[in-house]
């Protein structure tokens, strides 16, 4: 297992470890840092994980200064699995997360009052401003939901186009088509009629970058490449809706 620190943006660094166990070829478990007078740290990692991220963190930032931790579903251990101990170390943060997410989860976890954000919520981080957006369902958790740095337009989007194996820290080839042999491998997206409108909804913020938690930060056409993943996601849909039962 190796950890890596790399900026993908201005003051957004990508903290990866890769994992070889578990689905075949292994696969990457992501972090990001986005710095600013109240850092926000996008995704704990397992507690298995946190010597290496925080180490990870450490040469770019001093963990005590984290404001906010924020996640992109909260009841998943590579989520919110560490929470406790980057807690620990830093005295001033506090998870920020949509209101299913605090409801279900972090008022139970988390010793401190998590932030409610509302859908399209803006956290101010004093150099950059996140946006959270609910995206129930999509991926998975009821409570699942995204951020959207508005300045360099990164979209952090969780399990959205997740990949297995080793991965390069950017690219600019295609991500759908590692997306959909994922899923089809995997199985771990919740498909509804409300899933290829939500990508959609994603597509028309025109992000530059796409900061997968399993995968590479992508730069090409993210809005080609949510909406070719909302038609996946339809015609499987439609497809399952003619089955018979």
């Amino acid at each position: 297992m190796t950890t890596r620190i790399d900026p993908i943006a201005d003051d957004i660094h990508r903290i990866s470890t890769y994992v070889p166990e578990g689905p075949p070829g292994g696969i990457t478990f992501n972090q990001f840092l986005v710095l600013g007078d109240e850092p926000l740290l996008v995704h704990t990692g397992m507690r298995s994980m946190f010597p290496a991220v925080r180490d990870a963190a450490a040469s770019v930032l001093d963990p005590a200064e984290l404001r906010w931790i924020s996640s992109c579903h909260a009841s998943r251990p590579d989520e919110y699995g560490a929470l406790d101990l980057w807690e620990a170390i830093a005295p001033n943060a506090v998870p920020a997360h949509g209101f299913a997410g605090c409801f279900l989860c972090l008022e139970d976890v988390s010793d401190r009052t998590p932030r409610v954000l509302g859908d399209g919520e803006v956290l101010d981080l004093g150099g950059r401003r996140v946006r959270w957006l609910d995206t129930p369902h999509v991926p998975g958790p009821w409570e699942a939901g995204v951020l959207f740095e508005e300045e360099t337009r990164t979209l952090f989007c969780g399990d959205l186009f997740s990949r297995t194996g080793p991965t390069d820290v950017t690219t600019v080839d295609d991500i759908v088509d590692a997306a959909i042999a994922h899923d089809q491998l995997m199985h771990g997206h919740a498909v509804t009629a409300h899933t290829g409108t939500t990508l959609r909804r994603l597509a028309e913020l025109e992000p530059r970058a796409l900061a997968l938690m399993h995968g590479p930060v992508y730069e090409g056409d993210c809005a080609h490449a949510l909406d070719a993943l909302a038609g996946y996601f339809d015609a499987a849909l439609l497809a399952e809706l003619r089955t018979p039962a």
